[in-house]
């Protein structure tokens, strides 16, 4: 089995959140002691272990500092180590935690955006198990040129540096215990793909992570694979940013010892119909549309549409409460599946007078209205599915309907949490073709 880890970006969720009032566990004023992550919501880890990015974290004093992380935290992970800052306790011998440098953030840069040392510090500080080399992303891929033909002038250029920063990568990193350095490998072709991953073999690595595969189709990333597979058959590997995550059944044999991913928990929010994962009766996987019923009085767009005078306030108002007690009432038995989806779709429309001839500029700036076509049909094969009550994991057994429902942050991470939950499953469900071991105090796949 590959190794699934979660590209981590301080996703947390309230434990002790109120869906019926609509608030957050009483006494909750710090909410990154208070809130967990999803490896503590479950009672296993819904994952193999996690990738935390350089870019994600941001890096004090530097230039472009930026990240995700508020400046206490970033100081926090530095000092703890990434274990403790993420509240492990005790994991499996095969856990990783990976360092990434994050180059899509400068993706537009002529040159990476800071150095190896700051890489190497960084991965140092945080006590990661494994750590990528600094590189430099080429999003072209031309399947077509064989060895190192083809490819533009940037394309060669990002080439070398991606090397150049691997091999000082890895002489630094031999000064950190217990740490397995990565080469990252980037090309523009299967060929100049296989080309660096022979440099990198050479230079002395036994892990490669394959980067730049987030535009590529599923034949094109296989054709990627297939070609470093072939040029270093012996290495382990791991897919940057697999963001075709659904196909993982197609990559069996390639020998994928390891892969990150953020898709099931995006998706929870980010897709316009496949919000909640399920596996289906044949393993595989079911994907349904969450159901919006954005809260009236919190929602931009709904608060925009009132002040624009179509519709009054407190009209959404009642709306929203007819849709979320029709949708309840449903999940309970007592509303029929009809009348549900009539005041859910009654609160998507908002009310909107045909005859006003605002009316359809209006309905384009709706909450999902750039997914709206087939909408009921979707709402109705969620309801219908009772997907909710078909899972048995703590997210969906804890609050029922509510796991479907798209409105407010709480219901949304307990999507996204599920989501991952129900992947890791399939994950764990699925074999790999076994690689041979480059480095024994590392374990070979769960295979």
């Amino acid at each position: 089995m590959s190794r699934f880890l979660y590209s981590d970006s301080l996703d947390m969720l309230d434990p002790g959140y109120d869906f019926g009032e609509e608030r957050h566990a009483r006494g909750r004023t710090d909410p990154f002691n208070g809130d967990v992550f999803a490896h503590e919501f479950f009672d296993k880890p819904p994952y193999d272990g996690i990738l935390l990015s350089y870019a994600t974290v941001g890096h004090p004093g530097g230039p472009a500092a930026g990240g995700r992380y508020p400046l206490g935290r970033q100081m926090r992970l530095r000092r703890e180590g990434a274990h403790r800052f993420f509240r492990f306790g005790d994991t499996p011998p095969e856990w990783m935690m990976m360092g990434d440098c994050g180059s899509l953030s400068y993706a537009r840069d002529a040159v990476p955006r800071w150095g190896v040392g700051a890489i190497l510090d960084f991965y140092e500080d945080c006590r990661f198990t494994h750590g990528c080399s600094l590189d430099h992303v080429i999003f072209g891929f031309d399947q077509t040129v064989p060895g190192l033909s083809g490819g533009t002038e940037q394309d060669r250029f990002r080439f070398d540096v991606t090397l150049e920063n691997a091999d000082a990568f890895l002489r630094g990193a031999r000064s950190l215990s217990g740490f397995e350095p990565v080469g990252v490998v980037q090309g523009w072709s299967p060929g100049s793909m296989a080309e660096a991953a022979r440099r990198l073999v050479a230079m002395g690595y036994g892990y490669l992570a394959l980067g730049g595969m987030v535009p590529l189709k599923v034949p094109q990333i296989k054709l990627a694979l297939q070609a470093v597979r072939d040029a270093a058959p012996d290495v382990r590997l791991h897919v940057l940013g697999f963001a075709k995550a659904d196909n993982i059944q197609e990559f069996d044999g390639f020998g994928i010892d390891s892969f990150d991913t953020t898709s099931p928990v995006l998706r929870a929010f980010k897709d316009a119909k496949a919000n909640y994962f399920l596996r289906g009766d044949d393993g595989g996987m079911e994907y349904y549309t969450a159901i919006r019923i954005p809260q009236a009085i919190v929602n931009r767009d709904l608060n925009n549409l009132s002040r624009s005078g179509l519709v009054l306030q407190e009209d959404l108002q009642i709306m929203e409460a007819d849709a979320l007690r029709a949708v309840r009432g449903y999940a309970a038995g007592l509303v029929g599946l009809d009348a549900a989806i009539d005041a859910v779709m009654t609160y998507a429309d908002a009310g909107i007078d045909d005859g006003d001839a605002r009316a359809e500029g209006a309905r384009s700036t709706l909450p999902g209205a750039a997914s709206r076509a087939g909408l009921r049909a979707r709402y109705e094969r969620t309801l219908l599915s009772r997907c909710w009550e078909r899972c048995a994991c703590r997210a969906c057994s804890e609050i029922g309907v509510e796991v479907v429902l798209y409105r407010g942050r709480q219901r949304t991470q307990r999507r996204g949490f599920h989501n991952l939950e129900t992947y890791h499953s399939l994950v764990r469900d699925l074999r790999c073709e076994a690689v041979p071991e480059a480095a024994p105090r590392h374990p070979a796949p769960l295979c």
